[in-house]
């Protein structure tokens, strides 16, 4: 014991010594590497990091030379291969780790459902030893990404636990498989939402273009306080832009400055971009002056506004503003010259752009093709350092719009050999040029690839689909394409409705119109095209009346159709209503229209056209042309010569459709030395190769002025094959100068060509009877009889107070007919008395003239004409149509009224129009 003490008493300044350094050496820190290979967490984060950038390899380099590693070292390991699409490098990490968790078993199922291999990622599903509600997600979203609803439903239903992420999957799920209403019926059921939830559904319904649905579930969402997100506001006014309401952008407003996002430059982007493409530029530019920020989209919003609505000098004023100069604005200016047509402009621009775009890229070539230009337009295509999809849907529309239809599915060809997925536009476009060349093998090649690509419920897919096989006559196929689509937009069914209608199915296009949930302004269009275009101009008429009062605006489409049908009925009256619509409506503007009412107001037989044109700002090849077809229907020669001659002078190329106007034109005219003229221009001058309607034209203009064997001659020695028509005309011809031997000829030569038609059968007859050769008028009425052939009866209708009327020779049926034909039988007593005497030429039986008189007396325009006159106001003009061309008697007691009533007479016959005035004709005679 004394020992210890001894000891420790002379140790002790030594001891002390060392704890106090120890003391101090423990207050230091202590030297470590910053190194990721000893610091676990650092480590960890390097690996998260490298995986999300997608440096894998570098990734596994820092996890094999980890000390020490834990679970989540493993798990960022297995996630930054599986996020990578190495999903089976990912599956040798999961197997080498012992220490497998929740979240483990979770990461690899995630990224098999990534790369498409379901089954497997539902095989790690099945097997995990325990799940939480977010494994359950993932395989749920899993089965939503490859398209497979029943099974993430299925699932969905199974979960034992579900949180709102589970709920917003299989809606969305639903939203893009364009299930709108079960994915709504989903929503409806949930126990909370959140701004997803929200956003999903708003968006799922914009996607499918069911814009109204989607502002009303935002409506709701604002009732139920729930505060708007950007994104929420931004696909809102996508919705408001579908629905074309500037009332509804203006509402807007003020909810993005209550949710403080008045200043947002997305939001006010996404209003301006709205304000733009209802065309309300004022606003917009408004608008875009009082924004607090701008981005590079607001700057090309307002130069795309601009340039689509024909204000180019606006949008260069505007481009020079742009405070810097981006790849975007630069773009936007290029694109907006070349609608211009002002290519050169746009490709300086593209020049300038030292490291372009895809976007860039795709935009010059776009051009390009817009303006026609498809050479440079490969040239450049060919150039692009990286094709993406948008790329070879350019190059397959621009194609397609150029009617070089069979170059577009090259395109496609070439595309689908790169390896590349065709985009549903390229589907889109290389379905529209399927249906161009009536190619219906090829277009189910394409459906297939495009249910392969996962495009079997993209609405935009579908309706080409449907539109393909109608065009190509298949509407078997094109019904049961409609029957596939689980959700049918408001396009599917319009896509139906019109190719129905093209294939000549009426009766069941209206039942699918008159099924249709919900119509639309196309609906409502396609089905009053449909009639129209089948002869039910009254129908369609009817079916507008029908629109109206649903509250459906009409568009230009809708206009354009019942002008036509105007057209169609010679309703003058309600034609000239339809112009004040339209520019009621401010449809106007589209030239499509003013071509519309051009030919309207010719087919009525009125001069109208003529202002029509005038006051249009711009004309194209399609208004030079209804001019000069208006023009011969109406027996113009002399103006359609001077309207060619102006067109030539402006620089318009004439078509084979303004030839074939002029030539009509000079026929109905008896402009001979012009019609020849204008005939050998064609190839000596414009280099069109004349078809057999020009020469048919030549036919009918020589035979009419006397000229038969020219005309025959021509017939033998042009290089084209003669068809039925042609030789009718020249028959008709022979009618006219009772040239039997001729008209001999040419009838049996019809009668060896085609089935004989009544047509034939009657000139020929017509042709005897003028000859008073009634033996052999009575063979031609036996072989009719023979072949169960009979004559057309003359049938003439006259539109009186928006009711038309119509009346058949000899025909005793309308209910005032006593009262007309003794206003008839008046007129025709006055009209002897000053000097008419009945043409019983006309009357094709071997009869005595007593009987003739009287069954020339009841002809059918003489019944309407006379019912017109007791039916409308003193002075006002008649005007009736008729089904076959009127007779040399009606002709001659039509210029008599005229000229005794002092009315203007217009009679549309099976040929052409005849204005009667103070007792002569418009066509001098000469028809």
């Amino acid at each position: 014991m004394i020992r210890w003490r001894t000891a420790s008493t002379t140790l002790y300044p030594t001891i002390r010594r060392f704890l106090y350094t120890f003391r101090c050496i423990s207050t230091l820190s202590l030297p470590i590497q910053e190194t990721p290979q000893t610091h676990l967490f650092q480590c960890n984060t390097r690996i998260r990091e490298l995986g999300r950038l997608g440096r894998v390899d570098e990734a596994r380099r820092v996890f094999d030379e980890m000390i020490q590693r834990d679970a989540v070292s493993w798990n960022m390991m297995i996630n930054g291969y599986s996020q990578n699409g190495r999903v089976d490098e990912a599956r040798l990490i999961f197997d080498a780790f012992v220490g497998k968790n929740v979240r483990t078993w979770t990461i690899l199922l995630t990224g098999y459902a990534k790369e498409g291999r379901i089954d497997e990622a539902r095989q790690v599903f099945e097997s995990m030893p325990e799940r939480n509600v977010v494994s359950w997600n993932a395989m749920i979203s899993g089965h939503v990404q490859n398209g497979d609803l029943g099974n993430a439903r299925k699932l969905f239903d199974e979960m034992p636990e579900k949180n709102v992420a589970s709920w917003n999957s299989v809606v969305t799920g639903y939203c893009h498989c364009y299930r709108m209403s079960e994915a709504h019926e989903l929503f409806d059921q949930m126990p909370e939402r959140t701004l997803v939830s929200w956003m999903v559904m708003i968006s799922g319904y914009v996607h499918v273009s069911d814009y109204w649905e989607a502002w009303k579930l935002f409506v709701k969402m604002c009732r139920t306080m729930v505060r708007p997100d950007q994104s929420i506001l931004v696909v809102v006014l996508s919705a408001i832009t579908g629905l074309d309401d500037l009332e509804l952008i203006q509402s807007l407003q003020p909810i993005a400055i209550k949710t403080g996002y008045e200043g947002d430059v997305v939001v006010g982007s996404a209003i301006l971009n709205a304000y733009a493409r209802n065309g309300s530029l004022d606003l917009a530019m408004s608008f875009f002056e009082t924004m607090p920020e701008r981005n590079e989209y607001s700057w090309t919003t307002m130069i795309a506004a601009f340039s689509q609505c024909g204000r180019l000098d606006d949008a260069i004023r505007l481009y020079d503003q742009v405070p810097e100069q981006t790849v975007a604005s630069k773009t936007a200016m290029m694109t907006a010259y070349a609608q211009a047509a002002r290519i050169q402009e746009a490709r300086h621009i593209f020049d300038e752009i030292l490291n372009p775009t895809a976007v860039a890229w795709n935009a010059m070539v776009a051009g390009y093709t817009q303006n026609g230009m498809l050479k440079e337009a490969k040239d450049l295509f060919e150039k692009m350092p990286l094709k993406n999809s948008a790329s070879w849907a350019t190059m397959i529309a621009g194609f397609v719009q150029n009617e070089s239809s069979r170059e577009a599915l090259e395109i496609l060809i070439e595309l689908h050999r790169s390896g590349a997925v065709p985009s549903d536009s390229s589907f889109t476009s290389s379905l529209a040029a399927c249906a161009n060349t009536g190619d219906v093998e090829i277009g189910r090649v394409i459906h297939s690839l495009a249910i392969k690509a996962g495009c079997q419920f993209n609405s935009y897919v579908m309706n080409g689909l449907i539109s393909m096989y109608a065009k190509c006559g298949n509407m078997e196929d094109g019904s049961h394409v409609f029957e596939t689509i689980r959700t049918k937009d408001t396009v599917s069914w319009n896509s139906l409705i019109s190719g129905l209608s093209e294939n000549y199915m009426l009766d069941d296009a209206r039942l699918v119109f008159e099924k249709m949930p919900k119509r639309d302004v196309v609906s409502w269009t396609a089905i009053i095209s449909a009639y129209v275009q089948a002869g039910h101009g009254e129908i369609g008429l009817d079916l507008f009346l029908n629109m109206l009062a649903r509250g459906i605006k009409p568009n230009q489409l809708t206009v354009t159709s019942l002008l036509s049908a105007c057209g169609n009925l010679g309703a003058i009256k309600l034609g000239e209503q339809f112009h004040a619509l339209v520019f009621k409506l401010g449809l106007d503007i589209y030239l499509f229209v003013g071509n519309a009412l051009i030919t309207m107001y010719f087919k009525c037989g009125y001069e109208d056209g003529f202002s029509v044109f005038d006051e249009m700002p711009e004309h194209d090849l399609i208004t030079w042309n209804a001019v000069l077809v208006g023009c011969a229907q109406n027996g113009l020669g002399k103006e359609a010569i001077r309207m060619f001659k102006q067109m030539e002078a402006k620089g318009i190329l004439p078509d084979q459709t303004s030839f074939l106007g002029v030539l009509c034109a000079c026929s109905h005219s008896g402009l001979v030395n012009e019609g020849w003229e204008h005939f050998n221009s064609m190839t000596k001058k414009y280099a069109i190769s004349p078809l057999v309607y020009h020469y048919t034209c030549m036919v009918d203009l020589l035979g009419r002025a006397g000229y038969l064997s020219e005309a025959e001659a021509l017939i033998k020695n042009m290089p084209v094959n003669p068809d039925s028509v042609i030789w009718e005309a020249l028959l008709g011809a022979c009618r006219i100068h009772r040239n039997v031997e001729l008209g001999q000829r040419v009838a049996e030569r019809l009668f060896q060509m085609t089935k004989p038609n009544s047509g034939t059968y009657v000139l020929l007859s017509n042709l005897y009877a003028s000859q008073g050769m009634w033996d052999k008028v009575g063979e031609i009425r036996q072989l009719m009889k023979d072949q169960g052939l009979t004559k057309k009866p003359g049938i003439s209708w006259i539109q009186v107070k928006n009711k038309m009327h119509c009346f058949v020779t000899s025909d005793r049926t309308h209910n005032q007919i006593e009262e007309i034909c003794s206003a008839l039988k008046e007129f025709h007593g006055c009209f002897r008395a000053t000097g008419y005497t009945p043409d019983t030429n006309c009357v094709l039986h071997d009869v005595e003239e007593e009987q003739k008189q009287n069954e020339l007396l009841y002809h059918s325009e003489k019944l309407a004409v006379v019912f017109g006159i007791l039916s409308t106001p003193k002075g006002s003009p008649i005007q009736v149509i008729k089904n076959l061309r009127i007779c040399s008697d009606c002709h001659t007691f039509m210029k008599f009224m005229s000229n005794v009533t002092l009315r203007k007479i217009i009679i549309r016959d099976g040929n052409r129009f005849h204005h009667f005035r103070d007792g002569s004709c418009s066509c001098g005679d000469y028809w």
